[in-house]
């Protein structure tokens, strides 16, 4: 959970995006663990700053819906949605960019 302007904010995942982290990882980590450690962390970082910048995110690439935004990180595209009303942002997947 995050804060956004003194409100406690959900961040969820999918199980698509779990997966295609899970893959992204394993095949980082053939090459260097450390490589695929310092991905992950710097990853989850940036996750959990959503809430705190999904204004400045463009309309998702991938979608028409205006409140699904794009975060780009390390050549990857990593879609999400905001739920104003459950305030819970949930990442979609993790694609190649």
């Amino acid at each position: 959970m995050a804060q956004r302007l003194g409100k406690i904010v959900k961040i969820l995942s999918n199980e698509l995006y779990e997966k295609q982290l899970k893959d992204i990882l394993k095949d980082i980590s053939a090459s260097s663990y450390d490589e695929a450690k310092k991905f992950k962390l710097y990853l989850d970082t940036i996750i959990v700053n959503i809430p705190t910048k999904a204004k400045k995110y463009k309309q998702s690439f991938y979608s028409e819906d205006k409140d699904i935004r794009d975060v780009e990180y390390e050549g990857y595209t990593i879609p999400f949605l905001f739920d104003e009303i459950d305030d819970t942002y949930l990442i979609l997947a993790i694609l190649i960019k």
